[in-house]
């Protein structure tokens, strides 16, 4: 019997060990956007701002979206809001979705793009400051050269396509004919993500963090198996 144990003990603890491979192989797509669709890519000189309501920075109010000023939340001249994607700079990626209307003037100046002061300060290297709603750190720079890529427009109006001043009206009018996605659909290169530099970094460990997860369960497993009251019978028959 205790040969028959040892064949269940082997049976069990190998479809623990598959089942945690394929936990693993799902996490590790989970937490992959490469596989995103390009539909529409290009370059912008990019600002950065921080709404929060509280007229410190020059704001009137809460984002055009309705949703709390947040890391990730960018104000573009004319993409649809809830457009989603994401940006690289020097290598750095961080992801957006566009939830207020922004830059105004600047914009007639090619500045289409306005990053929350977070992701600015991740990109650059700098420290958000939530007295000042600023970025220090970075030498007072507030513009930077980025590519941009977007993976999903926002159902409401706006032109889907690359962006225009603010003062064309495009955010305000509906467009049913966005761009079509580039036929080349390589994404800028990326080193790392931008998200790293905020101090989390669980969500770039996705994978050693599913590992050790997994680890620790097949340890705790197979001590349960090899413990159980059911199967110690099995052990002096």
């Amino acid at each position: 019997m205790i040969a028959c144990f040892g064949l269940r003990s082997l049976a069990i603890l190998t479809a623990l060990a598959v089942g945690a491979l394929v936990l693993v192989g799902t996490a590790a797509h989970a937490d992959s956007a490469d596989n995103e669709k390009i539909l529409l890519k290009g370059s912008t000189t990019a600002s950065y701002f921080w709404d929060d309501s509280s007229g410190r920075a020059g704001d009137t109010g809460l984002p055009a979206s309705g949703k709390p000023m947040q890391k990730g939340l960018a104000a573009s001249p004319s993409w649809p809001l809830m457009t989603e994607g994401y940006v690289v700079y020097k290598g750095k990626k961080a992801p957006f979705f566009v939830g207020d209307r922004g830059p105004g003037e600047p914009s007639n100046r090619g500045i289409m793009l306005d990053l929350d002061a977070k992701t600015f300060a991740d990109l650059t290297g700098g420290s958000f400051n939530s007295d000042t709603l600023g970025v220090d750190g970075v030498g007072g720079q507030g513009h930077i050269e980025l590519d941009y890529v977007i993976t999903k427009w926002g159902d409401g109006v706006g032109k889907k396509n690359h962006p225009v001043p603010f003062s064309t009206g495009a955010w305000a009018e509906r467009d049913n004919n966005p761009a079509t996605p580039p036929a080349d659909q390589e994404p800028p290169a990326v080193d790392g993500d931008a998200d790293g530099a905020s101090g989390d970094g669980v969500e770039n460990q996705g994978g050693s963090v599913s590992t050790v997860l997994v680890a620790g369960t097949l340890t705790a497993a197979g001590a349960a198996l090899l413990g159980s009251d059911r199967l110690r019978p099995l052990l002096v028959r």
